[in-house]
């Protein structure tokens, strides 16, 4: 802003004393200080603002008045509160230096001036941010991507001081300035944004997380896949849809600002539609050959359409991959939802960051493409198929050590994908094991499948089981009907539940010990911190009470179960 236009505001009472051939100075900051040497904290155009402390006598103002000029200032307002009238001195050392003066009157608060200057400075950088973003959107929407959706947030922090980053609704970070937020604050952000999506609340939601509080801003593609209208249900893309998080507190912003920011939303959006589209051609081989596995084709037909789809997904591999395919099912509690599509691009935004060797750089930092490109998700019906190449593993390894693990696939997307969730949602996912060639990917697909079943037969929002879980009694116990569960450890359990609770006597906590250490009395006394003839009792009094033998098997069997089922 300029001189004249705070002189010409009538709400400051600002008094001109010296300086009129340079009102068309630009005012680009403002700094209140009675320091006698405040060049330190001084970078140029600022509005000086001074209640005189540091003049002690007239020798005073020659020197102040020349530091404020070598830094650049464009101009200086002194106080009358403390002195009445502005000294003459000083108003003569001004002229000397051609530092405009004005005189602020005692009824004036420098904080009335500090936050007139700051709100136009503001609104007039915001403006000029504006126009950039506007020709960056249309330089880059006809053509190839630019830079990124780094470009405008580089724009952002430099122009308007703004720390932005572009994060997934799984909390990855796609883009944003470094040091980038932790994992955890990035995690929680999601969870949050997806929150308040699921409830309807408009943009942008303010969150504190310690000291610091963000506004989070959603980002809607414009494709026809993701248009964000109001017709669509909020849970088609709920999941799917990134956020901007900026680092400040959007409640007390002009509408400018609030306008700039959905503009740089927009912006982003082209980018992420263009990364959707980059993605039909992957897309499309995943349908491919998952519609070949489907309907029984040969082998030979699958593994040539698999070498096709090999240096697409894994560029530059020397060798043929091994595979591993994920399945995935998003349901929710009534509403006609179509979720394959749903848990289509969900698998493919928590697939970015488990892959083997991936960053958490994300889709668009240094790393994140060739990552990003591995991806190929198809989808049929209500489920959502992965196909994930994996490099060749040596004959030792059964592919158990690499690869997308059912543990590790939600373990950092748990808060957020179950807030987005809500109440009325479930995701399940199952893994296969890695398979070496063509004939084992109908297996896999079936593995995968199972492990999903698995999963949704557990309690929770957020689901995932693997396939070293299918080789076990964990698989059997989930499709036991709950009256037959209940039935069963009441049968077992119930006598030495009730016996503890009549005589403390911890047989199940002495059961639980006993079976873990396989049946071996020392090193259960030991655990236990028995005596071995204490142990002795009350294995004794565990097989009175149940009729059971815990020498034999079967019965061993039995007691296992029922604590597993308990």
């Amino acid at each position: 802003m300029r001189l004249r236009a705070l002189l010409n505001t009538d709400a400051l009472g600002l008094r001109l004393l010296g300086g009129e051939d340079e009102l068309d100075r630009t005012v680009r900051g403002v700094m209140t200080t009675d320091l006698k040497d405040p060049s330190r904290y001084l970078s140029g155009g600022e509005l000086v603002l001074t209640g005189l402390a540091w003049r002690h006598d007239p020798a005073d103002s020659e020197p102040f008045v020349r530091i404020l000029t070598s830094a650049g200032v464009a101009a200086l307002a002194a106080g009358e509160a403390e002195l009445g009238d502005v000294p003459d001195d000083l108003i003569v050392a001004c002229a000397r230096h051609r530092l405009p003066l004005f005189a602020v009157h005692e009824s004036v608060a420098f904080a009335t001036i500090t936050e007139h200057v700051v709100r136009q400075v503001s609104g007039e950088r915001a403006g000029d941010l504006a126009a950039v973003v506007d020709r960056h959107r249309r330089m880059m929407t006809p053509g190839p991507a630019g830079g990124g959706p780094d470009v405008v947030l580089d724009l952002l922090h430099s122009d308007l001081d703004l720390r932005a980053w572009v994060l997934s609704p799984t909390g990855l970070t796609i883009a944003g300035p470094t040091p980038g937020l932790a994992a955890d604050v990035c995690a929680r952000l999601a969870a949050e944004h997806l929150a308040a999506t699921r409830t309807g609340r408009r943009g942008p939601h303010r969150v504190t997380l310690g000291a610091t509080t963000y506004s989070l801003f959603p980002i809607r593609g414009s494709g026809s896949g993701r248009t964000g209208g109001a017709s669509r249900d909020v849970r088609e893309t709920v999941l799917s849809d990134w956020l901007l998080a900026v680092e400040a507190d959007a409640g007390d912003w002009a509408e400018e600002r609030l306008d700039l920011l959905h503009g740089v939303t927009q912006l982003i959006a082209v980018e992420r539609d263009r990364r959707d589209a980059a993605r039909t051609v992957r897309r499309r081989l995943a349908q491919e050959v998952l519609e070949l596995v489907q309907t029984g084709a040969a082998p030979a037909e699958i593994a040539a359409r698999l070498r096709v789809a090999a240096p697409v997904l894994l560029p530059g591999l020397g060798s043929a991959p091994h595979w591993q395919v994920v399945v995935a099912r998003v349901e929710w509690d009534g509403g006609e939802v179509e979720s394959g599509p749903v848990a289509q691009a969900l698998l493919e935004e928590i697939l970015v960051d488990a892959l083997p060797g991936s960053s958490n750089k994300g889709y668009l930092g240094s790393t994140g493409p060739e990552h990003s490109d591995r991806i190929a998700v198809a989808h049929t019906g209500d489920e959502a198929i992965a196909l994930v190449p994996l490099p060749s593993v040596s004959s030792e390894q059964d592919g158990s050590e690499q690869g997308v693990l059912a543990d590790a696939l939600l373990q950092a997307v748990r808060e957020p994908l179950s807030a987005g969730l809500a109440d009325d949602g479930r995701l399940t996912l199952g893994v296969s094991a890695a398979v070496h060639s063509a004939e084992g990917l109908r297996g896999a697909l079936e593995e995968a499948r199972h492990a999903r079943r698995v999963a949704a037969a557990r309690p929770g929002r957020v689901c995932a089981a693997g396939h070293q879980e299918l080789a076990s009694h964990v698989l059997l116990l989930p499709f036991v009907p709950d009256d037959v569960r209940r039935a069963f450890t009441a049968r077992l359990l119930d006598p030495l539940r009730d016996y503890d609770r009549r005589h403390r006597a911890e047989l199940i906590p002495t059961l639980e010990a006993f079976l873990e250490c396989d049946g071996s009395w020392t090193r259960c006394a030991t655990r236990l911190h028995l005596h071995v003839n204490t142990l002795r009792y009350r294995v004794g009094r565990i097989e009175q009470l149940t009729s059971r033998d815990l020498s034999r098997l079967e019965d061993k069997l039995d007691f296992f179960l029922a604590l597993r089922m308990s």
